[in-house]
């Protein structure tokens, strides 16, 4: 009777430990998802920004610094995502997200340009491109919400008690790291109101 009771116990404990290790895979494989939705976003971002630049040379032949700026990071943030794709680093990670900061920035800037171009921001190529592209631009937000909540829960889980004993033995020793793209100044500064 005994070793029927030990044998129950030890049976439970290891049903427990493969419990823990399942649910270790079905959080990482949620975040690696989330990842690659964000992927297909910022490919889709990547691909526009060629055509906005494009339709907007013809009106800011004195702005050719800015649409260089633009290409190049966007150039940048793509290698990084790249990278990132294979090799889902901290490093690539950290990378990508400083490179999408630039490429944000870079944008903003040519937005500010676009503004003193009225007959650009007429243009209906340039309004269809502004449109997909902040379509897109939201997507990515809430990808990259998505992306957050899912590594948030995973490493929540992998930190938590036992389950850590068991990540740290089963080959999840380090946590996901988050997607925090950098703000542009001009989103961090106050919005102003007039009456």
């Amino acid at each position: 009777m005994e070793w029927f009771v030990v044998g129950a116990l030890a049976l439970t404990v290891l049903f427990y430990l493969v419990a823990i290790y399942n649910r270790l895979v079905a959080l990482r494989n949620q975040y690696q998802n989330g990842f690659a939705q964000i992927e297909v976003q910022l490919k889709r971002r990547y691909d526009l920004i060629p055509n906005l630049v494009e339709t907007a040379k013809g009106y800011l032949k004195h702005e050719a610094q800015t649409l260089e700026a633009v290409i190049q990071a966007r150039n940048a943030a793509r290698k990084s995502l790249d990278q990132a794709h294979q090799n889902p680093t901290h490093t690539s990670i950290d990378a990508l997200n400083k490179a999408e900061g630039s490429l944000v920035q870079a944008l903003g800037g040519l937005n500010v340009v676009m503004e003193a171009y009225p007959e650009l921001k007429a243009n209906e190529n340039m309004i269809k491109l502004h449109e997909d592209l902040t379509s897109t631009e939201n997507k990515i937000a809430f990808a990259r919400q998505a992306y957050n909540d899912f590594v948030t829960a995973y490493n929540t889980y992998r930190q938590s008690f036992p389950h850590v004993l068991v990540a740290n033995n089963t080959g999840h020793t380090m946590d996901a790291l988050l997607l925090e793209f950098a703000d542009t100044p001009s989103i961090q500064e106050p919005i102003k109101v007039h009456f």
